[in-house]
């Protein structure tokens, strides 16, 4: 198992990014297909046609958001916390995600920076 932590700066108020993170319809737009989420605490979620699922387990509106993503059978949960920092012309995300699959590891850090946070950057460059 391995965890993950990096940084991205987005060009919008931690509000806007909170909503674009938790809000299904918002989510659709940056990454172009379906989702299912609702910040309330305790429900699934399903991202990309499934290929990110998981349990909301901690939503605090506009700074942070906590949830386990699943990977099959673990021992320990593997758990993604996103915290929303004010700047000046935007938002610094703090990213953690431990417990990674040493198999899947890769991928993850690559999803993250590319297809998630990746796609994300460019919705606000271009919004």
């Amino acid at each position: 198992m391995k965890d993950y932590k990096h940084y991205y700066t987005l060009n919008a108020p931690p509000e806007q990014v909170y909503n674009a993170l938790t809000n299904a319809a918002t989510i659709q737009l940056w990454t172009g297909e379906p989702a299912l989420m609702a910040p309330v605490e305790g429900t699934e979620f399903s991202l990309w046609d499934d290929s990110i699922c998981g349990k909301n387990l901690e939503f605090v509106p506009g700074k942070k958001i906590v949830q386990e993503w699943y990977f099959g059978e673990q021992e320990q949960p593997s758990i993604v916390t996103i915290q929303l920092h004010e700047i000046k012309n935007g938002t610094s995300v703090e990213l953690r995600h431990s417990n990674i699959p040493d198999e899947a590891f890769d991928d993850i850090v690559e999803g993250w920076n590319e297809s998630y946070f990746g796609a994300l950057i460019d919705f606000y460059r271009e919004g």
